[in-house]
């Protein structure tokens, strides 16, 4: 484990408990009722606990909104006049060092990991299906700027797709193989670096996440931007791939971001984001408790 991942467990454990003033971060932390992993909880509770979370995010969320909605107005006019991948990947790397939380960042390198491992389960373990996947697995900050966040929500598409067309051609329904391999699911942590912790490093994951959502508006086609926004209400699609192969579905229940057919307004993509984040964590843990169960 490195330093950032422990760092927020013994936080959470070394606070004494007032039965007349009791934390409600603490609460939540020792509470076991939705599968999460447990350092992966300790590092959500202290980055929505963080004075940056509690006073600066409700400050710049309207005029994070604001620009959503004047870059829409500019793209519908020049819709891939400005596009940057490349700004827009290095200018994310720069600001993640300088001035994002190390909860926050460590929570934004496991997710491509996780994300990578879901598919690759769903993939292995759908009767009739071979597919190649384009695992992520970044370990340190820099190695996002080799296009991760739009190769992130690429790999979503891309999967569904293939999926599919595989299951149609066969005229297969997604059912699982005989004996289902979790040998892709990790349960443990993933060999991420130490995350940067100057003294700018304070600003939590939502407002980050608030303030970056306009950048990748105005620095990806709009074609790109609508495809990631519209990527997070898939949730209930890989979780329905999942506990279909699983063979149960009480998981759904924690799934908030639904209805991909309906898609919703780019102005809450910040806050979906945070939930995609959250069940994808969940998603996974549930797998990795499966994991044990059967003893694989």
């Amino acid at each position: 484990m490195t330093a950032t991942s422990t760092d927020a467990v013994e936080k959470l454990k070394s606070v004494k408990h007032n039965a007349r003033d009791p934390n409600p971060w603490v609460a939540l932390y020792l509470d076991t009722s939705v599968p999460l992993n447990e350092t992966a909880k300790a590092n959500f509770l202290m980055d929505v606990s963080s004075r940056s979370r509690q006073f600066l995010f409700p400050l710049i969320r309207p005029f994070c909104r604001l620009f959503i909605c004047l870059f829409k107005v500019l793209k519908t006019f020049i819709p891939n006049a400005i596009t940057s991948s490349w700004l827009l990947h290095h200018s994310i790397y720069h600001s993640l060092r300088i001035f994002v939380s190390p909860y926050a960042n460590h929570l934004i390198l496991r997710h491509f990991h996780i994300g990578s491992e879901l598919l690759e389960f769903v993939a292995t373990n759908t009767k009739g299906v071979k597919m190649e996947l384009n695992p992520l697995r970044p370990n340190k900050l820099w190695d996002l700027v080799d296009d991760v966040f739009l190769k992130h929500d690429l790999n979503i598409y891309n999967f569904i797709i293939e999926i599919n067309r595989q299951l149609n051609e066969q005229e297969l329904e997604l059912q699982p193989v005989d004996e289902l391999d979790f040998s892709c699911i990790t349960d443990g942590e993933f060999p991420i670096e130490e995350m940067p912790r100057g003294w700018l490093n304070f600003i939590d994951l939502e407002s980050a996440i608030e303030i970056y959502t306009p950048m990748y508006q105005l620095l990806l086609t709009d074609s790109d931007f609508w495809r990631a926004c519209n990527s997070l209400q898939l949730d209930e699609t890989i979780a329905l791939y999942a506990t279909t192969l699983i063979g149960d579905h009480k998981f759904l229940g924690l799934v908030n971001n639904r209805h991909p057919i309906v898609p919703e307004s780019t102005l809450g993509a910040g806050h979906r984001l945070m939930l995609h984040g959250l069940a994808v964590e969940c998603l996974h843990a549930y797998l990795v408790k499966q994991k044990r169960l059967r003893g694989s």
